[in-house]
């Protein structure tokens, strides 16, 4: 293995992409999910404002990777592994994660408990896809 193959910077980027998951599940969603209704707007949107560029950092390069190994790895295994993944966690923010904070930026109390629901949800998926993602590129490296 050499630098100058995708193999262990996807390995980067996807270990990077599993710990910022990780860190959304056990920390991030229930911290905002305890907001009181009286603070929820104002917390709403300084996580917003302050995970967006964090999600970019993540995801651009995450992208960007998968992209490269698809092209320069075709053959392995573990690339088709590791996209799988990437794409479940990718197409799972884009899809779900995104509109339902775009939701829960307005949305009245009562349906706040819902929405939170639905991204919890929406966030496991997109763990389990950071964590195939990352296991495909221990199997592209090993």
């Amino acid at each position: 293995m050499t630098l100058s193959g995708p193999a262990p910077w996807l390995l980067l980027v996807a270990g990077a992409h599993l710990g910022f998951q990780l860190t959304v599940a056990l920390v991030v969603y229930p911290a905002l999910a305890d907001v009181p209704d009286a603070g929820w707007a104002t917390a709403h949107e300084r996580h917003s404002r302050r995970i967006t560029p964090l999600v970019a950092a993540i995801y651009l390069p995450l992208v960007a990777v998968l992209a490269w190994t698809a092209v320069a790895e075709p053959g392995a295994e573990g690339t088709w592994l590791a996209l799988a993944g990437g794409a479940v966690a990718v197409l799972t923010t884009a899809a779900v994660a995104a509109p339902t904070h775009g939701r829960l930026a307005t949305a009245p109390s009562a349906e706040r408990p819902e929405l939170l629901r639905g991204l919890r949800l929406a966030d496991q998926v997109r763990t389990a896809g950071a964590v195939v993602c990352a296991v495909g590129a221990v199997v592209l490296v090993w």
